[in-house]
């Protein structure tokens, strides 16, 4: 019966089944065979309704969805063209620094490329950068920002892994410190590839005249205090993550709405419905997938994985070795929040029997799947990318090689010295 159930869910697998739903029977199955009752599903639900953290999700996505409708990434690319155009290679340094930072609000990369793209990519072509180049720095950093605070990526790797109550303990709001340094060595190494670049192809450094900075900083002056308080909030512990998150809700729904006037009023209800669509499909897999871990829990699922791979795996410098290239194969088949949602389950009561720091795991996990998320042959943000700027795929994965190995140099930095994440964290 059993096996006829699993044949079952690999064919709906396979013809495209909803992924809460396979979620939902593997764990219903799993407990049914151990002798429990499916009520033990039902439960999980009552207990994600329960966690403190969770309420940080709905709130920074409604602000990203706010300001992904509104002119803030104008602005954003405004202000820091204004303060950092003068350097060589300035225009590419503002586009790396712009998608962290409008990805790190939305927690979204495909928003990032198909909002910032259409500004920058041309400037790019303008100031004579090149489309190869163009086009690879623009998929590449797209993903930026997912390990930077308020990044929902964070909060959900958060949420899954404070199931196993580890020690130490995995908090939001330290992991929330960890991806600052790390986020910052990924733009640093795009960063002075890009000035060697603008260099090599002879590209003009761009006059900022000091009216233009005084005018963009007058233009944004509502939107620049928000990352700062933010952080600053954060980091002094005076507010939690989903503290926040209510502030920062708060504050952009006032600008957008009521002081700047971008998104009228009658179309707030649309941008919170859709806002909360996803919230809504991530609540239900996740609270799905709570009950999956805890059925793998009870079955001792992790600990006879790690029996079955600590005879050839027998240090934690190897160990780390193949989890990177797990998680990048797993990068390029799942979007971020499913990974984050099938594997933290798996992977970290095993990176725990090796000595790896649950927080510093966090960091490695998500900067894993940045690198995925724009990898051959179905990395997500290829194909968003090629239908935004109208190129085929192939020239895309040709144009962002060179981004992909810088950012694996990051990722591999990020691995084994884990200070890096853990020195502002702990």
């Amino acid at each position: 019966m059993i096996a006829l159930a699993v044949v079952a869910l690999l064919i709906l697998a396979a013809l495209g089944a909803p992924l809460f739903a396979l979620i939902a029977a593997v764990a219903l199955l799993g407990f049914h065979a151990a002798g429990q009752e499916g009520i033990a599903v039902a439960v999980e639900f009552y207990r994600l309704a329960d966690m403190p953290a969770l309420i940080a999700i709905p709130l920074f996505t409604l602000a990203g969805y706010l300001m992904a409708e509104s002119q803030a990434p104008q602005r954003l690319v405004r202000v820091t063209n204004a303060l950092l155009g003068w350097l060589p290679g300035g225009l590419a340094i503002v586009a790396v620094l712009a998608c962290a930072m409008f990805t790190a609000f939305t927690g979204a990369t495909g928003v990032t490329i198909v909002a910032l793209g259409a500004v920058l990519y041309p400037a790019l072509l303008q100031q004579k950068y090149g489309e190869r180049f163009s086009l690879g720095l623009l998929t590449a950093s797209g993903s930026l920002g997912l390990i930077l605070v308020p990044s929902m990526p964070l909060i959900l790797y958060g949420v899954v892994a404070q199931q196993f109550h580890t020690t130490p303990p995995v908090t939001i709001d330290a992991l929330f410190r960890a991806g600052v340094l790390p986020c910052a060595l990924m733009v640093v190494l795009l960063s002075i590839y890009s000035i060697w670049h603008a260099r090599r192809v002879g590209v003009t450094r761009e006059k900022v005249s000091g009216r233009e900075l005084v005018d963009a900083l007058k233009g944004a002056a509502w939107e620049l205090p928000l990352p700062f308080v933010i952080l600053a909030g954060i980091y002094s512990g005076k507010l939690a993550a989903s503290e926040a998150a209510a502030a920062t809700a708060l504050y952009v729904a006032v600008v957008t709405v009521l002081i700047r006037r971008e998104i009228p009023l009658s179309k707030l209800p649309k941008v919170a419905r859709e806002a909360m669509l996803l919230v809504g499909a991530l609540l239900v897999i996740l609270g799905f997938s709570l009950a999956l871990t805890n059925w793998l829990i009870d079955a001792e699922v992790p600990e006879k994985l790690f029996g079955v791979i600590q005879d050839s795996i027998t240090s934690k410098g190897m160990f780390l070795l193949v989890l990177n290239a797990f998680l990048l194969v797993f990068g390029m088949l799942l979007e971020g929040f499913p990974a984050i949602i099938i594997l933290v389950p798996l992977v970290l009561p095993v990176a725990l029997k090796y000595g790896v720091d649950p927080i510093h795991l966090g960091i490695l996990f998500l900067a894993n799947l940045q690198l995925g998320i724009f990898l051959p042959p179905v990395g997500m943000n290829l194909f968003i990318a090629s239908m935004r700027f109208n190129k085929p795929v192939l020239t895309l994965v040709r144009a962002s090689a060179p981004f992909f190995l810088i950012l694996l140099a990051a990722v591999l930095v990020i691995t084994y010295w884990p200070e890096l994440s853990l020195a502002l964290a702990r």
